[in-house]
């Protein structure tokens, strides 16, 4: 067991406190508070990094229910108070619950493809019912796991994980693309030239904020972006304020708001693929963030930690939220600020919370266009794909057999993004899995990554290299 580090020499930390000189049990900066101000507004930046990625997933859902903007505002708001919740479990921590580092935790990326395919395959008001039923009994199963997770993690290697975020990336691309076009594919101007143009401008705006500008303002170009793009669609006629008027300033997510769960036996598989894919995933940043704050995450660590992501993932769908996972975009600024404490992750949980008890702000979110959002989009689920090339950049692609597993599991889950109803006559409870490529391409890349790593063993051979 690794002693705790001393600190002896008297230093200026990042965090703004200097060490005691000769203080033998200082505390970690992780474990250091900030004076309020500082803490808040550290904490604000920590949510103004999230909150576009947070208000996404169930925005991206609800429409495809087809929700109405009242609707819709109640269930973003639902998914901020959930992150909250889940952030306040990480960072703070209950027995052993939570990983006690400054680790942001929201609504994942990685659920929202299988749960589109659920909402295809249960069209009406029993979509969010079985979508919650299944997000329940994945946050259970994952929970009695977590301890054992860490001894499966040689079965995730970087081939596997680094396929998995590409496609979950690739998979939500077509979202901002329908996006941009206007969201409603049976609209009059549905692809019109100012949807575009309004998309294409919003993207072009959140560019050149990171590019040109530095600190807070680059950490919060998407929602510059989003402002800018709003107020300037106004008069396109693309901008509706009706959300506005509708919400109330204070409320709360009533429980079960859209039904009792239901549970779907398709639909829980496809959401226990999902809940691996957020184990695995938040196990990389754990690592990641724990070297970050020179506090390295042990397997101790790493179990208490997937406790709170799955029990936040299970809490979740009692306030109409879902599945929680790592926000990694929170990982970086960390490392960029240097600000380490937990409590500042904390105040930025709390904070989530009290937007999710005030449908008003949700309100403002809903009050984007389409188009806007579309353009913003782009720059979203491209940085998902993108960090799963990274990922993939670590996964020793000069190998022939680690190019099949990357090359078969990304065709075998691009299909149901280009070859829309190549699974059309297969069973309807069985479509729920394999309409998403997230979840197939998963399963596809575990299988191979068994088979060339684990099922007896040969030796490596080089990919051959194209071209002179």
């Amino acid at each position: 067991m690794a002693k705790t580090p001393r600190f002896t020499a008297h230093r200026s930390t990042p965090d703004g406190a200097d060490a005691a000189p000769g203080t033998p049990a200082e505390k970690h900066p992780v474990d250091r508070t900030l004076p309020p101000f500082r803490l808040v507004t550290a904490g604000l930046q920590h949510v103004a990094a999230m909150y576009a990625g947070v208000v996404a997933p169930p925005l991206v859902v609800g429409t495809a229910v087809g929700l109405s903007v009242t609707e819709l505002t109640f269930l973003m708001g639902a998914s901020l108070f959930t992150a909250g919740i889940a952030t306040l479990l990480q960072t703070l921590g209950v027995w052993r619950i939570g990983a006690r580092l400054p680790f942001v935790n929201g609504v994942t990326f990685a659920g929202v493809a299988p749960m589109l395919a659920i909402v295809d395959s249960r069209p009406g008001d029993d979509a969010l019912p079985v979508i919650f039923g299944a997000v329940l009994v994945a946050g259970a199963l994952g929970f009695l796991v977590a301890p054992y997770f860490s001894r499966l993690v040689r079965f995730f290697p970087p081939v596997v994980t680094g396929t998995v975020i590409t496609l979950i990336g690739i998979s939500l691309l077509p979202v901002a693309f329908g996006w941009a076009q206007g969201g409603d594919a049976a609209a009059a101007d549905y692809g019109a030239p100012k949807n575009i143009a309004t998309a294409a401008a919003t993207l072009l705006l959140v560019l050149l904020l990171r590019r040109f500008t530095r600190g807070f303002v680059r950490q919060i170009a998407v929602l510059l972006g989003l402002l800018v793009g709003t107020v300037a669609a106004v008069p396109l006629g693309l901008t509706d304020f009706g959300a506005l008027d509708a919400a109330d300033p204070v409320g709360f997510p009533t429980p079960f708001h859209f039904g009792a769960p239901q549970f779907s036996a398709a639909a829980i598989v496809s959401m226990c693929v999902v809940m691996l894919v957020s184990m695995t995933e938040s196990t990389a940043d754990m690592l990641a963030l724990g070297e970050i704050v020179e506090r390295p995450a042990d397997e101790r660590t790493i179990a208490a930690g997937l406790r709170a992501d799955t029990l936040g993932s299970f809490v979740s769908p009692f306030f109409n939220g879902f599945t929680c996972s790592a926000f990694a975009q929170n990982i970086g600024l960390v490392a960029m600020t240097g600000v380490r404490s937990r409590f500042v992750v904390a105040a930025g949980g709390g904070i989530l919370v009290l937007l999710g008890l005030c449908p008003l702000a949700a309100a403002l979110v809903a009050t984007v266009p389409l188009p806007v959002l579309g353009g913003a989009g782009v720059v979203l689920f491209g940085s998902v794909a993108a960090s799963g090339i990274q990922t993939l950049v670590r996964a020793g692609l000069d190998r022939d057999d680690n190019v099949l597993i990357v090359a078969v599991s990304l065709g075998v889950g691009i299909i149901p993004i280009t070859a829309d109803g190549f699974y059309h006559a297969f069973p309807e409870s069985a479509r729920i899995v394999l309409d998403s490529g997230i979840s197939t391409g998963c399963v596809t890349a575990i299988a191979l990554n068994l088979l060339f790593h684990h099922l007896g063993h040969r030796p490596a051979v080089p990919a051959p290299r194209t071209g002179g």
